[in-house]
């Protein structure tokens, strides 16, 4: 059975899967790591979701504030061997939780457009393609979401 934990970006076992995270997305991204990379500093991202399994953390996820009414999910990872269980699902629903909490009425986020099991999950999840936002605004290889909670 899998436990979910909040906690902070100070968390090691988070920090371990961005390393997963950052690998798999450089291997993926190739040339355009170092772009997306810029927007995606774990450093005071104090919401953040862990899974774990036999004590060993397996998936993460973060919110942080985008403006008064919208959190940003990031950093959302499944290690590999841990995929296709429910683990994204379970994440994704913390999140939209604990966002509803902080006071949020809707989540906003991105990926690549070549992530196609990530904008699976969240078609899935009803999150509906929206314009991209922010740093993402015309940039050609980001699907951008958005979901009222």
């Amino acid at each position: 059975m899998f436990q979910i934990i909040r906690t902070t970006y100070k968390n090691v076992d988070y920090q371990s899967l961005v390393i997963e995270l950052d690998n798999e997305i450089l291997k993926r991204d190739g040339k355009d790591f170092e772009f997306y990379n810029q927007f995606n500093s774990s450093e005071n991202l104090n919401e953040v979701v862990l899974i774990m399994d036999n004590n060993r953390a397996i998936g993460c996820g973060t919110i942080k504030r985008y403006d008064n009414e919208k959190a940003e999910i990031k950093r959302m990872f499944t290690a590999e061997e841990s995929r296709g269980k429910g683990v994204a699902t379970l994440i994704l629903k913390e999140l939209e939780k604990w966002a509803c909490e902080l006071g949020y009425n809707e989540c906003i986020l991105e990926t690549g457009r070549k992530y196609t099991e990530a904008i699976a999950l969240y078609q899935k999840h009803g999150f509906k393609i929206t314009e991209n936002y922010g740093q993402y605004a015309g940039v050609e290889d980001s699907v951008c979401f958005i979901k009222r909670l």
